[in-house]
């Protein structure tokens, strides 16, 4: 091997790189650690809600302690960014897709409009949605254009006031079109800057939020997040955007004085009263509680100063930001000042002040507070709903301005506010979701007609975001969560047990294997194996990857699969010992006639994990990654890793035997007539596959909730209770049910199409209490409603894990899977056809991975009622076929390879022969590699959990029926057809003799 020094360090730097990032994770765990200690000792279990108080107890101390150096630099904070993220099945928390409704967009657009064409082509767009890939703007300028003499430039439609500066009415519809089209883009993206804005609130860590195409889909997760009924409700609820006026610094100056002396009274009092038990805290000492944390091992005031201590920087004279504050503080401040005793010290004309904050500035980590001018019934002078335009534009001196249109109301009630603003030389805040997002002073008195222009020190892309957050008032667009998924953080936890439990399981089962079968040099194997886990966790910490459930899986499918190489290397090294040769040539020679096959299977593979990351979402895009990932880093370790140890090893003079007394000659001299029994062999799959078509014919496959829509919910009980009659109960609530034991006996899994087709939060809230209403009897009596659905970390019943895919998109994934299944199909035939330049070959391999699939949906197919775990058809279970897919190309390519090696090497032997040789020398690869990687499987199916024993059932199907096909199916297949090809050929040849002869 050629640079063995180059490889050296490269290994070594690659794997110092992975140990430095995780340790970022090392590093967080610990500190989570001891703030989940502190949080314990300062909070007994004997306290109400003690739970949700240690979680904010927890928050305080590591915000507390975020920035302080604990090694080499490094902070908390720092290190929780690039710490190995956790997916919400380890962490917990919730997965929504929330789609924004293009339907109310065009009707904000229309005004309303209820032109018969416009709400005609609504209607018919509204219709064809439910079973068509198309998006809702495409289906419904088709419906529109099929309306003969329909016209989008009508003045009932879009030729409307509010678009009079784009669309007039001599526009056809193909030049309408592409407007209406950028209206609705600026919508969503409206609809995503907010939420965006929005989830800064849920105090999770890693949150994430991506727009999904131009299907006005919005993808939102949020690890950790506990409060699934607040974050739900604030997904979903309507963009509040507000004026205001707002209150100068100066005017309240006195109040923030008065405030902090106030509070650094009772910080004294407090402090010369005996100690008081924080477990024992009433609602009357809140404020105490407070105070008397901040002289903890977690303060950060530094005098007696509860407030002023806090301050960042003050407001400027005249200006409406009070003081800044550090972000981290701002809950902290709010508290004081929410306090009725701090309330009280508002002068008569201010005690209806609202205090909210401003933007934070994501450089410095602080934010401006402000105090609204509130009334009696809290409500703004001008909502946000009077906005029909607003742009990011430039002043008449360059400068980047913000210019926005109000409707006729708004205009009347904005010029009053302007003219007061401008009198008194005070400002006007403009405010979404309760966040200051600007507040421009009026300087050239009352402003008439509508339009204004918001000047300042504006970015380009502030100017843009301010736009956008205008704008976002003007259209009523709706976001429904379409599909979610729920995972409580107790039942991620015992994920996160059952998937370490399963890893190191599996890890030993394999590395005492490959020593009890090839020696010290399964040794070597090992440790490689160990280098290839230790890349595969730094690479996935590198690349900010989330670590799921299944991603665990596909790091422990990684484990049995990476085997394979070394099998195949090792076992080629024996075949060249075998020939006489010395040990050296027979290591190098060993290791270049395996790369070939090594390289053709996990290339296979790898085509397979691909198109599962490109079509998978969530956990199973996360099991493709790691799978990808995997590959990569098996083949360096197997290739490089475990040549240098060979090689080492080899240079001492020292003999390796790449086999132990018990494995010497096993496998060896076998001469198997396998082509013989291909006959047998077809009839034993017809009769599976007949049976499993049958099945699928007459009883189905046990269809999720991804694939038909609905709700499921994974509740468990304090004790053992019958499904059966659970189900009854369920019914006569919801009219159709299913309750199966999902796991232990007092936990069930429950599916409900109940108005799978209605949309909304009131209708997920009503779902939700009518379950926990028709649980009652089977629930402890004083669990309340609110410990049923949300989460918390030690949560023993209620509702564990919840899932809803509304009909629409349940659609979309079906179709989805199809392609993806197809389309690995059509990449592995194309493949195998450049790589071979036969097409017998890919039609063997297709034949045998149709086979293979067709198996394994008539075994879920027929035992998917009898079976005492889930096996539901759903997204996890197409990544299992396509992983399946994977597998079996794997053990197919490898022997083909070995056809096509024999094929040039002993040309005088027929083609039966060489097809029987070829699949008798890779025997023992075939063997041992699936041997191996089912010990894996079989671990993970004991040990990983209940949430994936289906998706693992799969791949130990797949994995028996696929080692099976791979030679009794692909190889004959394509023996066959290369037979009748040549036979042909034969009976042409001579006839064509005879005529050159005549």
């Amino acid at each position: 091997m050629q640079n063995k020094g180059l490889i050296k360090v490269f290994a070594i730097l690659f794997g110092l790189v992975c140990l430095y990032q995780l340790s970022f994770t090392f590093i967080t765990n610990n500190v989570e650690t001891e703030a989940e200690e502190f949080a314990a000792q300062k909070i007994g279990e004997d306290v109400e809600n003690y739970s949700e108080l240690r979680d904010q107890a927890e928050a305080r101390y590591l915000d507390s302690i975020g920035n302080e150096e604990i090694i080499a630099g490094i902070t908390y904070n720092a290190a929780k960014d690039k710490e190995l993220n956790k997916g919400l099945d380890l962490k917990g928390g919730i997965n929504v897709i929330l789609q924004i409704s293009v339907k109310d967009i065009l009707s904000g657009l229309a005004n309303d409009s209820n032109d018969p064409a416009f709400r005609k082509a609504l209607a018919e767009a509204d219709a064809a949605q439910t079973d068509s890939q198309e998006n809702y703007v495409d289906l419904f300028f088709q419906k529109f254009n099929e309306i003969p003499n329909a016209k989008l430039a009508s003045p009932d439609i879009f030729a409307n006031k509010t678009l009079s500066d784009e669309v007039n009415f001599n526009m056809t519809n193909d030049e309408v079109e592409p407007i209406i089209r950028r209206k609705i883009d600026e919508s969503i993206t409206s609809a995503f800057e907010i939420l965006r804005k929005r989830i800064d609130k849920f105090g999770v860590t890693q949150p994430n939020i991506q727009r999904l195409g131009n299907s006005g889909r919005i993808l939102v997760e949020l690890p950790g997040a506990k409060d699934i009924s607040r974050v739900k409700n604030l997904l979903q609820s309507t963009a509040q955007l507000e004026f205001w006026h707002v209150y100068k610094s100066n005017e309240l100056g006195n109040f923030l004085v008065q405030a902090n002396n106030r509070l650094a009274e009772m910080r004294q009092a407090n402090q010369a009263t005996e100690e008081v038990d924080t477990t024992e805290t009433s609602g009357d000492d809140e404020i105490d509680e407070l105070l008397a944390e901040a002289d903890d091992t977690t303060q950060v005031e530094t005098g007696n100063n509860p407030i002023f201590d806090l301050i960042v920087s003050p407001g400027m004279q005249g200006g409406p930001v009070l003081a800044t504050f550090k972000v981290q503080d701002t809950a902290k401040v709010m508290d004081y000042l929410q306090n009725p005793q701090i309330r009280s010290l508002l002068p008569s004309e201010q005690r209806y002040a609202k205090f909210v904050w401003g933007v934070p500035d994501e450089e410095t980590q602080t934010t401006g507070l402000y105090a609204l001018k509130g009334n009696r019934n809290m409500e703004p002078p001008l909502s946000g709903s009077v906005i029909t335009d607003a742009q990011q534009t430039y002043d008449q001196l360059g400068r980047i301005a913000v210019s926005m249109q109000m409707d006729g109301t708004g205009a009347k009630i904005w010029e009053d506010m302007t003219g007061k603003a401008s009198n008194e030389q005070s400002q006007i805040a403009i405010v979404l979701d309760n966040i200051v997002y600007s507040a421009p002073g009026v300087s050239s008195g009352a402003i008439s007609g509508g339009r204004s222009e918001i000047t300042g020190d504006f970015s380009i892309t502030e100017g843009q975001d301010l736009a956008n957050v205008l704008r976002a008032g003007k259209l009523p667009a709706s976001a429904d969560i379409i599909q979610s998924e729920v995972v409580g953080p107790s039942l991620g936890q015992e994920a996160i047990d059952s998937g370490i439990n399963s890893f190191g399981i599996a890890l030993i089962l394999v590395l005492i294997w490959m020593i009890l079968y090839y020696g010290k040099a399964g040794l070597f194997a090992d440790v490689a194996l160990v280098v290839n886990i230790l890349f595969i966790f730094g690479v996935l910490a590198g690349l900010g990857a989330v670590l799921t459930l299944p991603g665990i899986a596909g790091i422990v499918l990684t484990i049995g699969m990476s085997v394979d190489a070394n099998v195949l290397i090792f076992e080629r090294i024996k075949e060249e010992l075998a020939k006489g040769k010395m040990q050296r040539d027979a290591i190098k020679d060993g290791f270049n006639n395996a790369l070939s096959s090594i390289l053709d299977a996990n290339i296979t593979t790898g085509l397979t994990g691909l198109i599962l990351f490109i079509l998978g979402t969530g956990p199973i895009k996360g099991f493709a990654t790691t799978l990808l990932i995997g590959i990569a880093t098996s083949l360096f370790t197997a290739i490089f890793i475990t040549r240098l140890f060979i090689d080492g090893y080899g240079k001492k003079g020292k003999s390796l035997d790449f086999s132990t007394s018990l494995t010497k000659n096993l496998f060896t001299n076998m001469n198997i007539d396998f082509l013989k029994k291909r006959k047998i062999a077809y009839v034993v799959s017809g009769i599976f596959i007949i049976i499993s078509v049958g099945s699928l014919f007459v009883q189905g496959l046990n269809q999720g909730v991804d694939f038909v829509g609905g709700r499921t919910y994974t509740v468990r009980f304090a004790e053992d209770v019958n499904p059966s009659e659970v189900q009854n109960d369920l019914v006569a609530t919801f009219g159709s049910a299913e309750a199966k034991t999902f796991g232990p006996d007092n936990q069930l899994r429950i599916t409900t199409k109940y108005k799978v087709d209605q949309e909304g939060a009131e209708v997920d809230e009503e779902i939700q209490r009518s379950l926990y209403e028709a649980l009652q009897s089977y629930l402890p009596a004083d669990l309340s409603y609110d410990e049923f659905v949300d989460g918390a970390d030690d949560k023993t019943v209620g509702v564990m894990q919840s899932m809803k895919v509304g009909a629409t998109i349940a659609d979309d994934i079906k179709n989805a899977s199809f392609w993806a299944v197809l389309g690995s199909l059509i990449v592995v035939f194309l493949y195998i056809l450049l790589r071979f330049r036969k097409w017998q070959f890919s039609l063997g391999a297709v034949a045998a991975v149709f086979h293979d699939v067709l198996v394994v949906l008539g075994i879920f197919s027929l035992l998917y009622k009898v079976m005492p775990f889930n096996m539901e058809i759903d997204q996890a279970f197409i990544a299992a076929i396509l992983t399946v897919i994977g597998y079996s190309l794997n053990d197919t390519v490898v022997v083909f390879d070995r056809i096509r090696e024999y094929v040039s090497e002993h040309t005088t032997w027929d083609l039966g022969k060489t097809v029987n040789a070829a699949i008798n020398s890779t025997i023992s690869r075939t063997l041992n590699t699936s041997l191996t990687t089912l010990v894996v499987l079989l671990a993970i199916f004991i040990f990983g959990g209940e949430s994936i024993r289906g998706f693992m059932f799969a791949l130990i199907v797949g994995v028996i029926v696929g080692t099976y096909s791979s030679v009794f199916i692909a190889t004959p297949v394509m023996f066959d057809s290369v037979k009748k090809k040549s036979s042909i050929e034969k009976k042409k040849k001579p006839q064509a003799e005879e005529a050159a002869t005549a």
